[in-house]
């Protein structure tokens, strides 16, 4: 078998002596292709593949040196703004192709900032000055267009004026950009204006609607972006629970996702690394999820508070590419409000143990060890007095007592459970409309469902309960209930989803959702109160109000 020897491609600048030598050197292998100059050295490399380039070490230099200008004369073709050199005659010397591409009355105007420049510069100079620093100008022209200038002096090694450097940018874009900051701050402000005397008087969903109503009017208004999610970080488990959402498909809201960077899409990926991401398509981005209907690309920008991830804000447009770099900034800014908004809501504390557990923990660890020690040293007095029954007695009582306090400021400073106001257990009142009634009472919270029971156990009630929505439509299926109390956020199974078997099952039965957050997950309670919700109750609610209305739904006309 005959081996194959590969070609090398060879480019050789010039015809030096010592060419010919150059495919014996290399095992004959070599093809040579000569070049007379270093303007065509270059073209070639542009338009051919090769191996390596021969060039004699003199002429080594100004092949690199023309190389580094043709690049540097690339990148400043590519560039936005209008770049000039303007002589010491006014004439300009050379331009990029965006001062090109100017109109003759603003190269006329360039060139005589320029000339100022050249002039107000050697005065400089002459009188010893040595800073020759930029001037700016502003100038309008016939057809309205203003732009902004930036006149550099360029000197020689002898510090003598030779030409100006001339940046040029129409302000406009600028101009624009400012007067959009200008309306993100106004709207921002607008989000902020929640303390009113009339929002004051709304509740907790009142309220919440009406921030909707503000960021979606604010996000189209000024963003003009149509299309949009955030969704609020919950801390223990790490997911994101959409809060407020416009122009997306129901189905949208219902995926789970966690801040993760990997199989939780573009939202995990932004949470989880606190950067903006920008898609501009949509069907080649590994990382995009379903979102409305024909999506080509989105928006995806961080809320953080206190320098931590809270949630994210998801925009997105049937067009490809339609989100830029100046986008993903506004949006950014406006997710600033937005955040502040929704803290004043409270809607970012997700955790049901605030300030309150914070403050248990702090007491609690500061009376633990004195506590302890009092206990200890009864149990050695106890034992040294047997036989003083009387006082043995009196110590127990102390001991009693001791514990009796560690558990008062435990009980007193723990968090809320979501019913305020519980009446002694051994308070039992027969209520005629809720004596003999069956409730379902279905919450992930073991407390708070007991307790529940509990009460209304205490009124006459038959209670049944569930620990996650799965149990909970699972026990509709097996029996009749008169009334339905089920949290909106559970496991397996939603609220609203208990709601809807309940209604199924039975459709006279009443509902009753509950929520320990300040927002309606995937629109739980509008959906449910448009086909015949009894009532929802906002965590942590009274006593009072869950039999206000419990009484309510099971007699409307009372």
């Amino acid at each position: 078998m005959t081996q194959q020897t590969t070609q090398l491609q060879v480019l050789v600048l010039g015809h030096p002596e010592w060419s010919d030598d150059v495919p014996r050197w290399l095992g004959e292998t070599a093809t040579l292709h000569h070049v007379d100059t270093v303007e065509q050295a270059l073209e070639s490399l542009q338009t051919g593949s090769f191996d390596t380039i021969l060039v004699r070490a003199t002429d080594f230099a100004s092949f690199q040196g023309l190389h580094v200008t043709r690049q540097a004369a690339a990148i400043i073709d590519s560039v936005s703004q209008a770049i000039g050199i303007v002589g010491k005659s006014g004439v300009l010397d050379w331009a990029n192709p965006k001062l090109l591409s100017l109109p003759d009355d603003v190269r006329d105007r360039i060139c005589t900032h320029a000339l100022e420049t050249f002039s107000w510069a050697q005065d400089q100079s002459q009188t010893g000055s040595p800073d020759l620093r930029g001037r700016r100008f502003t100038f309008t022209v016939a057809s309205g267009q203003s732009f902004a200038m930036m006149a550099t002096p360029v000197t020689d090694l002898h510090n003598r004026v030779t030409e100006v450097a001339a940046v040029v940018w129409d302000t406009a874009n600028t101009s624009g950009l400012q007067e959009k900051i200008d309306a993100i701050d106004e709207a921002g402000r607008e989000l902020l204006s929640l303390d009113s005397a009339q929002f004051a008087r709304l509740d907790a969903q009142e309220r919440l609607a009406l921030l909707e109503q503000k960021i979606l009017r604010c996000t189209r208004d000024v963003l003009h972006f149509d299309n949009f999610e955030i969704r609020v970080l919950e801390k223990d488990s790490g997911r994101l629970e959409l809060a407020l959402c416009a122009g997306m498909p129901a189905e949208a809201g219902q995926i789970e996702l966690y801040a993760s960077t990997k199989d939780n899409g573009i939202c995990g990926y932004v949470a989880a690394r606190q950067r903006s991401y920008i898609c501009p398509d949509a069907q080649a981005d590994k990382r995009y999820l379903r979102g409305i209907e024909g999506a080509l690309s989105s928006l995806t920008v961080p809320l953080v508070f206190q320098g931590k991830v809270v949630g994210v804000a998801n925009y997105e447009n049937a067009k490809l590419a339609a989100f830029t770099e100046d986008d993903r900034q506004f949006a950014e800014i406006f997710a600033r409000y937005v955040v502040l908004a929704l803290h004043l809501l409270e809607l970012l504390a997700t955790e049901r143990h605030t300030t309150t557990g914070r403050v248990g923990d702090d007491v609690l660890s500061g009376i633990t060890a004195p506590v302890n020690d009092i206990l200890t040293d009864i149990e050695t007095l106890v034992e040294d007095y047997i036989g003083h029954d009387d006082l043995r007695h009196r110590l127990r009582t102390v001991s009693e007592n001791a514990v009796k306090i560690r558990e008062t400021v435990k009980e007193l400073t723990s968090p809320q459970i979501g019913l305020v106001g519980i009446p002694s257990r051994r308070t039992k009142k027969r209520d005629p409309v809720l004596a003999g009634k069956r409730v379902l009472v279905a919450d992930d919270e073991a407390m708070l469902r007991d307790t529940v029971r509990d009460v209304l156990t205490g009124y006459g009630c038959r209670v049944c309960t569930a620990e996650d929505g799965s149990v909970a439509i699972g026990r509709l299926a097996d029996q009749a209930f008169d009334l339905v109390i089920s949290d909106i956020r559970m496991p397996l199974k939603s609220g609203y989803e208990v709601f809807a078997a309940a209604k199924e099952a039975n459709p006279n039965t009443p509902v009753i959702l509950t929520t320990g957050f300040g927002y309606d997950p995937n629109h739980s309670i509008i959906r449910a109160r448009r086909e015949g919700l009894a009532a929802v109750l906002f965590k942590p609610f009274k006593v009072d109000q869950l039999l206000n209305e419990i009484r309510n739904a099971l007699d409307p006309a009372s």
